[in-house]
């Protein structure tokens, strides 16, 4: 996000703690890698997403449906569309999406953190 044309880094602050608690639930053997692994790459896909959509928007052309980039962040793809709303200010403004958008990072931590309470996800790594 941006105020008067400086970044602010809450965002990049919010995904980094993210980041080091899952780190600190793999190194405490709560959480398996492919779950780490799984964010990333799925982060990834919706910040490109996030991307792909902007420019599309700038060029008049079709975009990406808005359940779709919702859809990204329930399953795992939060970090990277805060970042993407962020740095490439995208999304940003829009109070019923980011409405939404803040209910599937809630119902993602709250099913991660459920998995992870439960012990479901170390017993699902060695299967």
């Amino acid at each position: 996000m941006r105020v008067q044309g400086k970044i602010i880094r809450w965002p990049l602050l919010l995904v980094a703690v993210f980041s080091a608690a899952l780190a600190v639930a793999f190194a405490l053997e709560r959480l398996p890698l492919y779950i780490i692994a799984a964010y990333a790459v799925i982060s990834l896909f919706t910040f490109i997403s996030y991307w792909l959509d902007k420019r599309k928007a700038q060029a008049g052309r079709w975009r990406i449906p808005e359940a779709h980039l919702q859809l990204l962040s329930l399953i795992g793809g939060w970090p990277g569309a805060l970042l993407a709303q962020s740095y490439l200010r995208h999304k940003s403004k829009k109070r019923a999406f980011l409405t939404v958008f803040w209910l599937t990072v809630l119902v993602n931590l709250a099913v991660l953190s459920w998995l992870v309470g439960r012990g479901i996800l170390p017993i699902l790594s060695t299967v």
